[in-house]
């Protein structure tokens, strides 16, 4: 016997880019890839940030992985323009998959997210045009971001992923359950993502959506369980704005202190 748990849920990144930019040093240029920082919560509310880079080999919760100057497109864009977040978003995912040799499938499954910052305002009012996409490793719910490596790149494209960065959860349901790394203890484990469309594709609606990734998380999880007859599993969809900014995939949860 099957138990299904049904969830939705918004997706961080683009939440993480709002509030207002403080007012901070002056940068025309990119900054460079590979710095370190601590980052705070508050920081990633910020649309710019000019917290000190420390030393990578020093305790960090953040690190560069992808910076640039925004297309000219947004030459005239103003500061807190939708546009830049909805392009940030297919950047800075694109970006770090490569970062770290792992798919998109897999990177939805893991601790491993994203923030993103542009110029202060005065140096976007003087004409500054760049990006700077940091690597955090944190679920909802965490007290605090996990300590990264001295570095990230490939962190993950040598299979199998270690249980350290890969999303669990604890509590009755993964939706209201506390996030936290596999290697701890919990009771569900994000296990499979299913593709719902092509990128060129409309989205098809809630009712739909919800249908077709309950039926396949079903009997992927059921799979992945070993084909129990009585097991329970779960599913994280998401909502036509998350699908307008690129997304096209829900999350399947198995209930499983494995």
């Amino acid at each position: 016997m099957r138990h299904l748990l049904l969830l939705v849920l918004l997706l961080p990144a683009l939440a993480e880019c709002g509030g207002k930019g403080p007012s901070g040093k002056v940068s025309m240029d990119p900054p460079p890839t590979g710095e370190c920082r601590e980052l705070k919560r508050a920081d990633l509310v910020e649309r710019a940030n000019d917290t000190e880079p420390v030393a990578c080999t020093e305790p960090h919760n953040a690190e560069t992985f992808a910076t640039g100057s925004l297309p000219e497109e947004f030459a005239k864009t103003s500061y807190d323009a939708r546009e830049l977040d909805l392009w940030a978003y297919q950047t800075c995912g694109s970006a770090l998959r490569d970062h770290l040799g792992i798919n998109e499938s897999t990177l939805m499954r893991t601790l491993l997210t994203w923030v993103w910052f542009r110029p202060s305002e005065e140096a976007w009012a003087a004409g500054a045009r760049w990006y700077r996409c940091d690597l955090l490793a944190g679920g909802a719910g965490s007290r605090r971001y996990l300590d990264l490596p001295t570095t990230t790149k490939d962190l993950l494209a040598a299979g199998p992923a270690d249980d350290h960065w890969m999303t669990c959860a604890r509590g009755s349901d993964p939706q209201t359950g506390a996030k936290v790394p596999c290697s701890k203890p919990h009771a569900w484990r994000a296990v499979t993502t299913i593709k719902l469309g092509e990128p060129t594709d409309p989205y098809p609606g809630d009712e739909a959506v919800k249908r077709t990734s309950s039926d396949y998380c079903a009997s992927s999880v059921q799979g992945w369980l070993g084909y129990p007859e009585d097991y329970q599993y779960a599913y994280t969809w998401f909502g036509q704005q998350e699908w307008e900014a690129g997304n096209r995939r829900s999350v399947c949860w198995a209930a499983t202190s494995k």
